[in-house]
């Protein structure tokens, strides 16, 4: 079997890493920073965030609830107050299984294109 690099992953994302990941700007995670305290990303010594992996789950977490669920602000907020995890384990669940879709269809590409289908 031949030798498979392995991809290498960052550790911190940039705010402008983070805003394109979700196709929003960045002034809305900055936006969403203060209005909710789950999001607390590490600041360098000039002041720019760094956005750890948990730090993107939970704005992905708070993605999820206002812009596909339609909650408000103030409803994502009581959501996460109450400890709704489960919904945050959905998430993260969703996304998974998006990842191992594309690598599936990454498979099948590569082996109709071997096979010269």
């Amino acid at each position: 079997m031949p030798y498979k690099e392995r991809e290498i992953e960052k550790k911190y994302h940039s705010i402008g890493e983070v805003a394109q990941q979700f196709k929003v700007a960045p002034s809305l995670i900055r936006y969403w920073e203060g209005e909710f305290d789950i999001i607390r990303p590490k600041k360098d010594r000039k002041g720019n965030r760094r956005y750890t992996k948990d730090d993107i789950q939970k704005i992905r977490y708070i993605y999820h609830l206002v812009k596909e669920k339609g909650y408000t602000l103030d409803g994502a907020r009581e959501v996460i107050a109450q400890g709704k995890d489960q919904g945050f384990d959905k998430v993260q669940a969703v996304q998974k299984l998006q990842e191992i879709k594309d690598f599936l269809i990454k498979i099948r590409e590569g082996i109709n294109t071997q096979s010269g289908a």
